[in-house]
């Protein structure tokens, strides 16, 4: 399964830029492969505006974000790897979205799934309102037990 990260920040620039805001990105300077201006960075974040006015050549892809803009006049390529990424939001009123650390999702269909399985209510003691009738008849003529509202239980 992919990370949802860079989904969630192209549709917060895009909402960002939407709003008239100007989008700014927190960035982890310490990950690898991260290409910033290293005098620029204080423990171990820096802060960029990516407003259009402020960059060139921008690209959002799944695995890394970058542009060119200017520090201190001299012209620099930015890459940022997703998994650098810590936030992005509007620098006029701070609106934006800080990403957590996110799980690796095992790619393999082995993966362990939960399972959902019906958990009798009366047995569960769960619900005390549920309804309670005599035995139902079923095609094969045997009576069972009627059971109340079923519910979902995952299992792990």
């Amino acid at each position: 399964m992919q990370s949802s990260r860079p989904y969630l920040a192209r549709a917060l620039y895009q909402w960002l830029l939407d709003n008239e805001l100007t989008p700014y990105i927190v960035v982890d300077a310490e990950q690898p492969g991260v290409e910033v201006p290293r005098q620029f960075v204080q423990n171990g974040q820096i802060v960029l505006n990516m407003a259009p006015t402020a960059v060139r050549d921008l690209f959002m892809e799944n695995e890394a974000l970058g542009f060119s803009a200017r520090f201190g006049g001299q012209p620099m390529r930015i890459m940022v790897p997703i998994a650098a990424l810590v936030a992005i939001y509007a620098r006029e009123n701070g609106v934006g979205m800080v990403f957590g650390h996110e799980p690796v999702m095992p790619e393999t269909a082995e993966a362990a799934e939960p399972v959902l399985s019906s958990v009798d209510a009366e047995a569960s003691g769960d619900d005390p309102g549920a309804e309670e009738s005599g035995p139902e008849e079923e095609a094969d003529g045997e009576a069972r037990p009627r059971k109340g509202r079923p519910s979902l239980r995952v299992i792990k």
